[in-house]
């Protein structure tokens, strides 16, 4: 299924510990860009998020915040550090006796220099938040997909409909071709009949018409622009990131329409290739929201 790179989707999950919430929104891009935003001290599940989107979406740029609510306090543990309170202690009996101070040296003092007492918070349990996380990011990557699908298929019956009309007005144009040698051939000898010419020799005359067909002979082209349209096509039918390879053959059809226009020197031709590459135009812009 064609899919566009255009979706968002939400994911939830909650436990005893915790809350989140899983935001994930993709626009166009060339690549695959993935943009990951979550708290600090969860960096460490950057890289799980990462290969989890890339198993889901091939192009676009990728914007995924993850929300993270603790409902319980986290486990905090009270550390003395028993070799720094009695440096700290050394020092201060060397100091009074340095200066011949008085007093005492108790345990109120100590306690209030940095360091003496720690507050450690214990580590998060990375694994215990992962498989809550893992869960709602799958529902919010499925949700972002199923969008990206739905577009996609609005998308791919418009390209198909379009170049269907662009070989319809191929076939006007192969029709139209033998059309414009056979006029050109009656201009010419009218031309020379008004010049004086009407005794000109026949062979001379079919000279020049077959050097005319030769130089405007657009059936190579048509052929071609025939095949990238069915090529187009059954790319739209495979389905999946086909937005390169369909941006690819605008690119020939249009280099093909390019060509005919020039070879051609027909009015009618000419504006068939208008209509070719207005339409080619809109097909590329489309194009350019798909994976």
């Amino acid at each position: 299924m064609v899919r566009s790179m255009t979706g968002f989707g939400r994911g939830s999950a909650q436990s005893e510990d915790y809350r989140l919430a899983v935001e994930v929104r993709s626009v166009n891009h060339r690549f695959l860009d993935i943009a990951v935003r979550l708290p600090r001290e969860y960096a460490a599940l950057e890289e799980r998020i990462r290969r989890a989107v890339a198993r889901h979406i091939e192009r676009g740029r990728v914007d995924l915040t993850v929300r993270v609510d603790r409902l319980t306090s986290p486990v905090r543990t009270v550390r003395v550090d028993t070799g720094l309170a009695q440096a700290y202690y050394e020092a201060l009996k060397e100091l009074r006796k340095h200066l011949r101070l008085p007093g005492s040296i108790d345990i109120d003092l100590l306690i209030d220099f940095p360091d003496v007492l720690r507050v450690e918070q214990a580590e998060e349990d990375l694994e215990a938040l992962w498989s809550l996380l893992e869960p709602a990011l799958a529902t919010a990557l499925a949700e972002l997909v199923a969008m990206r699908e739905a577009e996609g298929g609005e998308l791919a019956r418009d390209l198909v409909r379009r170049a269907r009309a662009v070989e319809e007005r191929v076939d006007a144009i192969a029709a139209r071709a033998p059309e414009v040698l056979k006029e050109y051939h009656r201009r010419l000898l009218a031309r020379l009949q008004e010049w004086g010419h009407g005794g000109l020799d026949p062979e001379r005359v079919a000279a020049e018409v077959a050097l005319m067909a030769e130089r405007s002979d657009i059936a190579e082209e048509c052929v071609r622009l025939r095949s990238h349209c069915r090529q187009f096509r059954a790319s739209l039918a495979e389905g999946g990131a086909v937005g390169r390879r369909l941006d690819f053959l605008l690119q020939e059809m249009h280099r093909e329409v390019t060509t005919i226009g020039a070879k051609a020197g027909d009015l009618a031709i000419s504006t068939l290739v208008v209509d070719i590459k207005t339409e080619l135009e809109k097909m590329r812009e489309q194009v350019q929201n798909i994976e």
